[in-house]
């Protein structure tokens, strides 16, 4: 595999925003070619498929400018440096900041990398059961969310009939099904 990749000679952060930069890196490619790569770096991020005792989900309807609509999916946001080893302590973390629910226990679905070609965004994926309401949301200036539980099927045949387009939603739901149901 080592034909394949790409030579990194040089790197610079064309653009920096709250929660993710621009990257550019100077590349040689395995022709000898030379160019300018160009992707959004940011930081790890938890994604948390929340069950009450009674095994509906809780869900989030947020705002998301990329779209232009109100999108339903999971709490998930990025890890905190001083969350990055520990995963489950930044999914309470995201859970109880988005939703004012606290977890009986967590467990871990799956990594994914998103968008690979075009961010270096790494999405770990975890199962909370046992949520309940514990606390008022502790939002950031910029998020518009709000909360609801809803029954776990109603929420898997959205991800299935395609009326949930969440990625980071439809991946959790998925995994849980594939290691749970």
């Amino acid at each position: 595999m080592d034909d394949l990749a790409w030579e990194t000679l040089g790197t610079d952060i064309d653009y920096t925003c709250p929660g993710f930069d621009v990257r550019r890196d100077e590349v040689r490619f395995p022709d000898g070619e030379t160019d300018g790569y160009h992707y959004v770096d940011e930081p790890p991020a938890v994604v948390v498929l929340p069950l009450t005792p009674d095994g509906d989900a809780v869900v989030i309807d947020e705002w998301r400018q990329a779209v232009g609509r109100v999108n339903r999916g999971l709490p998930a946001g990025s890890v905190e440096p001083e969350d990055a080893d520990d995963l489950e302590r930044a999914a309470a973390r995201e859970l109880a900041e988005e939703t004012g629910y606290e977890a009986g226990s967590f467990e871990r679905l799956t990594t994914v990398e998103p968008t690979n070609g075009l961010a270096d965004s790494v999405h770990h994926h975890f199962l909370a059961t046992g949520c309940e309401p514990a606390a008022e949301q502790d939002l950031d200036h910029n998020e518009s969310i709000a909360v609801e539980t809803v029954p776990y099927d109603d929420l898997l045949e959205a991800v299935v009939d395609e009326g949930l387009r969440d990625g980071r939603t439809v991946t959790a739901v998925l995994w849980y099904e594939l290691l749970h149901r």
